[in-house]
């Protein structure tokens, strides 16, 4: 596994790759802070981390990237996130992390939005948004797979491993009125 640092406007960030693919990208010191890393791992740059440096200097920039990282998030790489998901016993946190990659860049949606569609997916009556608020803050790839769009049913700006300050930020950065959160 290898990885390489991005020096973001917010702090630094560090991304990481199986060689081909994304597999991790974490705001500096944040909470769960390289979980999916191997401990061995060399600093790199890669075909990869040139794309991902890329998407994030747009991103930065307030605009929306035209194009997608490949990452083991992808639905393309369904064998991929599979993978992933077992290697973190979790399938739920693969479900979670699908329904964030489908929330429009500038937009949010609730907790208890997404739960809604997991429910309706396995085709029960109710799912615990707290369960996919764990899931949402074990994403392993932030700002890509878009983890800080996710917003308190109330409002309220809770919850992003990052923290709250940053999250504030990477909305403001797709010009969203965050005001309307607390």
């Amino acid at each position: 596994e290898y990885i390489h640092h991005y020096h973001s406007p917010l702090g630094g960030i560090t991304v990481a790759s199986d060689g081909e693919v994304l597999t991790g990208l974490w705001f500096d010191g944040q909470k769960y802070f390289a979980v999916t890393l191997a401990k061995e791992h060399e600093e790199k740059m890669l075909p990869v981390f040139e794309e991902t440096d890329r998407w994030l200097d747009i991103y930065f920039q307030g605009k929306e990237p035209d194009y997608l990282i490949v990452s083991h998030m992808e639905p393309d790489h369904a064998a991929n996130i599979e993978m992933l998901a077992q290697s973190m016993n979790k399938l739920f946190r693969q479900e979670v992390w699908k329904i964030l990659l489908s929330i429009p860049y500038g937009k949010t949606m609730t907790y208890g939005e997404i739960a809604a569609c997991i429910a309706k997916q396995r085709g029960l009556t109710r799912m615990s948004a707290q369960a996919v608020g764990g899931a949402v803050g074990h994403n392993p790839i932030s700002i890509i797979v878009p983890c800080h769009r996710v917003v308190g049913t109330d409002g309220s700006l809770t919850g992003y491993a990052g923290g709250i300050d940053k999250k504030i930020k990477l909305l403001e950065y797709e010009h969203m009125d965050v005001e309307q959160f607390y």
